[in-house]
């Protein structure tokens, strides 16, 4: 048995005590650029946290980001330059991954194995093997995995799938995403030497060593194959997993996914326009990306859109309506601030809850329903890699498809490897 078998086990049973209802759970972040800050900032106003421990491989991150933290709650946290040292801490029983996508699933593993309980950001993992290996070690250790999809938090949210599920526009035909979001070209930044304090090594991690370049690091990432999933993987995510929620789907019959990079000559690698659309049968998913400039659909830009057999329903940050199909005029209508729509702070004071009561049937968003979320997207993206129809069975399991089997499971560099769990 291994060293990090013993200190997964000793933290799983620290972490296993009954908290008490006014007891302090320390935390842990890891990844520490824009969304890393927005876990800070929403953690502070969680009652029952205390963030303890950051960690980023990036030194001039970690230097901000302990300054706010102390700006924000007047503790001074500890500091780690690699997961793995924060993970050996039995001092913090719970960790936040705001991590490239391409560090979810590995570090969510290995944060299960220190017997850690995790919040990982979406998409919940990279590709299809990932997901079902971090299934895998949420079980095999008893962890508590919360998956970033806080519009599952939202009341209105919750009111609207409610009414949707009670038949208020009838039988749904159709769940349609929409990911109108204007994207400016990342144009082209060359290859240079690694900037002081950043490992490189570690922020590429399972993705293959390439030169470091500004737009590989700095959010741009998201629009390399190697490290991203596109817009469809990053916004698109949410709204693919309202739609999937909404009309209590899990895995479809068929997925097809076309699109392109269009008007830009640019570094990126993922499509700028796509659409994608999954056959469930008795109903359609459908999903489109469009990151160059558009109108609306339906006064929605990012949200929703439900068609069913008596109206339809627009769901997005500010709000949602209902419209009749007969008078096509708008029933119902519920509006909210757009800004406490986006608050992940209800997602995470749910996972603290859930620690608490040791009890993962209170989540909100456990990694089953991140990782089924995020196989569309990847599912969409090997369509639109391979040119075709990819038809599946109730496994997930991609028929007679090598190219696009390669596709969903992945590659991962050999010191990185994803752990058998």
């Amino acid at each position: 048995m291994t060293r990090r078998y013993f200190l997964g086990a000793a933290t799983a049973i620290s972490a296993a005590r009954v908290w008490g209802a006014n007891d302090l759970i320390d935390v842990g972040i890891i990844g520490l650029g824009n969304r890393g800050a927005d876990h800070i900032q929403a953690l502070a106003k969680v009652p029952g946290a205390r963030i303890a421990g950051l960690c980023d491989v990036n030194q001039p991150a970690r230097e901000k980001a302990a300054a706010l933290v102390n700006r924000l709650t007047g503790v001074t946290p500890k500091t780690f330059d690699g997961m793995k040292r924060m993970f050996d801490d039995q001092s913090i029983p719970v960790i936040t991954l705001a991590t490239p996508n391409h560090w979810h699933a590995l570090g969510t593993i290995w944060a299960c194995q220190a017997g850690k309980d995790v919040y990982v950001e979406k998409p919940a993992c990279h590709d299809m093997l990932e997901g079902t290996r971090m299934i895998a070690a949420a079980r095999r250790y008893n962890r508590m995995v919360q998956v970033g999809s806080q519009g599952r938090s939202q009341p209105y949210r919750i009111a609207a799938i409610e009414k949707l599920q009670q038949g208020v526009i009838g039988d749904i035909h159709t769940a349609k995403g929409l990911c109108y979001k204007k994207r400016i070209s990342i144009g082209h930044t060359p290859d240079e030497p690694v900037p002081a304090g950043l490992d490189w090594d570690q922020f590429l991690g399972p993705a293959p060593m390439v030169p470091y370049s500004l737009n590989r690091f700095r959010y741009n990432w998201h629009w390399f194959w190697a490290t991203g999933n596109g817009d469809i993987g990053n916004q698109g995510v949410h709204e693919m997993d309202f739609a999937r929620w909404a009309l209590q789907a899990v895995s479809p019959a068929k997925v097809v996914s076309t699109g392109g990079k269009f008007l830009y000559q640019d570094d990126q690698e993922t499509p700028n326009t796509q659409l994608a659309e999954f056959d469930y049968g008795k109903a359609q998913l459908v999903f489109e990306v469009r990151g160059l400039p558009t109108l609306p659909e339906e006064n929605v830009t990012i949200g929703n859109l439900f068609f069913g057999s008596k109206g339809w329903m627009a769901v997005d940050q500010f709000g949602y309506r209902i419209y009749s199909a007969e008078s096509k005029e708008k029933v119902f209508e519920e509006k909210v601030d757009p800004v406490a729509a986006v608050d992940p702070a209800p997602h995470f004071a749910n996972l603290l809850d859930a620690v608490r009561k040791r009890d993962r049937s209170i989540l909100h968003a456990a990694v089953e329903e991140g990782v089924a979320s995020a196989n569309l997207c990847h599912l969409a993206n090997a369509s639109y890699r391979v040119g075709r129809v990819l038809k599946l069975d109730a496994l997930w399991q991609v028929a007679g498809d090598p190219a696009a089997t390669k596709l969903l499971t992945g590659t991962h560099r050999a010191q990185y490897t994803l752990p058998a769990v």
